[in-house]
């Protein structure tokens, strides 16, 4: 049995039963298919498309979709971003950060406050290392960051091997790992144009743990000065400490010792024992401005 086209199919018969009840072809298919509706009459100063003619075969359904037209071959895809950017902030050169340039005889002293530079402070526990370097980067007229190593080293939660339990291979495994992210940071802002300021206790029995380290990560461009704070000023600040910051007196005693080390080492030395911390930043500066003129030996 055939049915017309367009038409709805009755529902598949069963051996022994009729169809559906309440099933009728005439409620499906009521009447012959009316024409399309009348279009309301268009807006003043729009194109109208031009209206289709109705098929010649009512009921023989709608005609075949027609895809859209294919883009311009002219439109062009956005341009994918350069490889060594991340959207306009770029990325460290590969390379290490050079030596600051050495300006003529005949120039001014340098303006380290106005100098993009990479500063590396030095000290015991104690020292006002941190302190000192906050208070520096937040009032310099050029973009500056801060980076604390010790704060990078308690980026690790779980597993933290803290120096205080005792140095073994894990302490040192994560102090190395934390003073490689901060030399990458410290070359991520200097390569967009801001200054950074790193602090860490470096012992200058080890250099190469120490300042050997620095320079691998950031660069011979690194300009090293040491805080060093007579052996009571160490204590009394030490004293005010609390949590893993806080070490017994005898322990900040023995850092103090090896901190000594520095003295006849070439690197700049501030006692900032009578100091305050806008008193150490501004000598700070005075310290960076020679060593720019005349980058020290390290």
């Amino acid at each position: 049995m055939q049915h017309p086209v367009g038409s709805p199919l009755p529902p598949p018969h069963q051996p022994g039963h009729g169809p559906a009840p309440g099933w009728s072809p005439a409620a499906h298919h009521p009447g012959p298919p009316q024409g399309p509706a009348p279009l309301p009459p268009p807006a003043p100063g729009y194109p109208v498309a031009p209206r289709q003619a109705p098929s010649p075969h009512p009921g023989s359904g709608p005609a075949p979709h027609q895809p859209p037209p294919a883009p311009a071959a002219h439109q062009q895809a956005p341009a994918a971003p350069a490889p060594d950017t991340t959207g306009h902030v770029p990325l460290p050169p590969g390379g290490p950060v050079a030596v600051p340039s050495v300006p003529p005889a005949t120039a001014a002293a340098p303006d380290p406050t106005t100098t993009t530079l990479a500063v590396l402070l030095i000290g015991p526990a104690g020292a006002g290392k941190t302190s000192v370097a906050k208070y520096w980067a937040d009032h310099r007229r050029v973009p500056t960051a801060h980076i604390s190593l010790d704060d990078v080293r308690e980026w690790v939660r779980s597993g933290f091997a803290d120096p205080q339990t005792g140095w073994n291979e894990h302490s040192e495994a994560q102090y190395r790992l934390a003073r490689r992210t901060c030399g990458f940071s410290a070359r991520n802002f200097l390569a967009n144009g801001i200054s950074c300021i790193l602090d860490d206790a470096v012992f200058p029995d080890r250099p190469v743990v120490g300042l050997g380290g620095w320079k691998r990560h950031v660069g011979p461009g690194l300009l090293p000065v040491v805080l060093l704070p007579g052996l009571d000023i160490v204590l009394e600040r030490n004293a005010e400490r609390s949590g893993n910051r806080r070490l017994t007196d005898e322990e900040v005693a023995r850092i103090h010792g090896r901190m000594a080390g520095w003295y006849g080492s070439g690197l700049p030395i501030i006692d900032n024992s009578q100091l305050d911390i806008p008193e150490t930043a501004h000598l700070l500066d005075e310290v960076l401005s020679r060593s720019i003129a005349s980058p020290p030996s390290w």
